[in-house]
């Protein structure tokens, strides 16, 4: 904001310097403080879009476009902030007016398709991206598809199109990860837990893939923990998943050491694996 100051005095004192020499009319003035507006609001939108409160980015932008209706970077800058505060419905149709105006761009749609999967409408969303070209190829576009050809139950379609996303983007963890538990709901337990740590490659912090590891492998009646960076808890964390796919598949005493090492590896008290533990013992009593 401080640059912003600064560079709005910096061009104040251009134009009372034009001024002064007699060859600037009152328009050209006018017209020098407008560009210098553009400037600021510029900047302002982009903070409202990144660092802002998501509640206070919405009004703003709703303040905004009373005086601007026409302006589709503000329905834009709209639609984000109401996906960014959790607002969804709002958000859908916020995005359906963006991408109904004359100057929509294909990501607005792709972004429109998100949200309608947001707040659970499936379908609309597949409708959405079925009218995108297929020249339009990016990663959040092919990452909905195969979201949505993961709920149709089109493997086929959905492997196609994770294998496309994982391609266009440098942080395709989340994606891995996306895709393995795919696999894992399938059944196809060996082809997930390679996706699951090809997903740790590159995002070792990602507990998600690791439990969803621990599941794979659990799933095949491998209870040991993988070898993968984790922390005292998260340790704790795993120990406890890998006791209950134990026990639902019927090694209960396997699923009981399992919770008696998680509880012992916890650097605090495990309620939840301490809870499986009495009623493991109960249900054996």
């Amino acid at each position: 904001m401080r640059n912003l100051v600064i560079t709005t005095i910096a061009l104040s004192g251009i134009i009372v310097l034009s001024a002064c020499g007699g060859g600037t009319t009152d328009a050209d003035v006018q017209r020098a403080l407008k560009d210098v507006n553009v400037i600021d609001e510029t900047n302002l939108n982009d903070v409202m879009l990144t660092v802002a409160d998501p509640n206070e980015a919405v009004t703003y932008f709703q303040r905004t476009l009373v005086q601007n209706p026409d302006r589709i970077d503000l329905h834009r800058g709209l639609a984000i902030s109401l996906v960014r505060a959790g607002k969804t419905t709002s958000a859908v149709g916020a995005w359906a007016k963006v991408t109904s105006m004359p100057e929509a761009e294909w990501d607005d749609h792709v972004d429109y398709a998100d949200t309608l999967i947001r707040a659970n409408e499936w379908e609309r969303a597949e409708g959405v991206l079925a009218n995108i070209p297929p020249t339009h190829e990016t990663f959040k576009r092919y990452k909905l598809e195969a979201m949505i050809a993961d709920g149709n139950e089109d493997w086929k379609r959905a492997d196609s199109f994770y294998e496309i996303a994982v391609g266009l983007t440098t942080k395709p963890a989340g994606t891995l990860n996306n895709w393995g538990y795919s696999k894992l709901t399938r059944g196809e337990y060996s082809a997930a837990e390679r996706l699951f740590g090809e997903a740790l490659g590159y995002d070792e912090t990602m507990f998600t893939a690791k439990n969803n590891l621990v599941l794979a492998r659990a799933a095949q009646r491998q209870y040991d923990l993988p070898i993968v960076q984790m922390t005292q808890t998260e340790r704790a964390q795993l120990l406890h998943t890998a006791a209950l796919s134990a026990i639902k598949q019927g090694d209960l005493e396997t699923g009981k050491n399992l919770l008696s090492t998680a509880i012992a590896t916890h650097p605090q008290h495990f309620d939840a694996a301490v809870r499986s533990l009495a009623a493991l013992d109960a249900q054996a009593g």
